[in-house]
């Protein structure tokens, strides 16, 4: 079964339980997919998040009650997942520019409404582009030590891709690289996605390879190994914005379409900080672990 049939299904599960508690662990296991990496392919194949497409489906859905129904604000709210009438009332304002009772009253007000998503509809858009950018290259790689700063970034809002040239930029102008010992990679930089939580939040590592036997400093670093396997490349050699542009097509247009699967593991990049020019010619490549 496709990547897009199994979000499909949890398209269909969302659907069947609008006016029940939804859980992103229970709506990604429909899909076979961890919770985080749900999250990153429905965002980037729709554009917005998992959290933001219920939100939306739900007030949709609540615009037809109060037009077409008799039924109270408050269950109406209650319905919609709202812990109280004064919250709905809240999130409906700002999602119609008006309040549920203004809109009941007002035949003439319309509101831009969520319609319910196709992903293989998607699919269809998204096929032939898989033909139409550079093909990536399979690697198989060691272990790799790694020694490196913790930042905390979310996938909500695509607030990591304004955060990480940030963490870049601290990691450096802070010095946050002086105190790795026993570098084996001198000039290159990781930044390792990883510790992913349900609501899409993440760790993102900025650091270095280092031998195995290197002692972790003090402060707010950590070790990790980046797992010996498969791993997909792609290089993202260019302006600052393309780094985000080639990981929404990884998973937006080509893990989907690639026949691969997605294992479990940290994805990551290595930055070649020697020979680019921040922020217009930037040379980083991206890994992702797959079976």
């Amino acid at each position: 079964m496709s990547y897009y049939h199994r979000i499909q299904l949890s398209l269909d599960y969302i659907e069947d339980h609008l006016q029940d508690e939804l859980r992103i662990a229970e709506i990604a296991g429909k899909a076979c997919f961890s919770p985080f990496h749900f999250q990153r392919m429905f965002l980037a194949v729709s554009g917005f998040t998992v959290h933001e497409y219920i939100r939306k489906r739900r007030l949709t859905e609540a615009a037809k009650l109060l037009r077409h129904t008799s039924e109270s604000v408050l269950q109406i709210s209650l319905a919609c997942q709202y812990q109280s009438q004064e919250a709905f009332t809240r999130a409906f304002q700002s999602y119609a520019g008006v309040t549920p009772g203004k809109y009941r009253k007002s035949l003439d007000l319309t509101t831009e409404s969520q319609h319910k998503i196709n992903f293989l509809e998607l699919q269809k858009n998204t096929e032939g582009d898989v033909e139409r950018m550079d093909k990536p290259t399979m690697i198989q790689l060691d272990d790799t030590p790694i020694i490196g700063y913790r930042y905390k970034t979310s996938l909500n809002g695509d607030g990591h891709y304004a955060d990480i040239p940030g963490f870049y930029d601290d990691f450096g102008r802070n010095g946050r690289f002086m105190p790795i010992p026993d570098k084996i990679s001198t000039g290159m930089s990781y930044g390792i996605s990883c510790d992913y939580q349900d609501n899409g939040d993440f760790s993102f590592i900025v650091g270095e390879a280092v031998t195995e036997s290197a002692e972790l400093p003090d402060g707010n670093y950590t070790h990790l190994v980046l797992p010996a396997g498969k791993y997909v490349m792609f290089k993202a050699y260019g302006p600052a914005s393309l780094t985000a542009t080639t990981r929404n097509y990884i998973y937006g247009t080509w893990l989907p379409n690639s026949g691969y699967e997605r294992r479990e593991g940290p994805d990551f990049e290595i930055t070649d900080v020697v020979n680019y020019s921040c922020p217009y010619h930037l040379r980083i490549t991206i890994y992702i672990p797959v079976d």
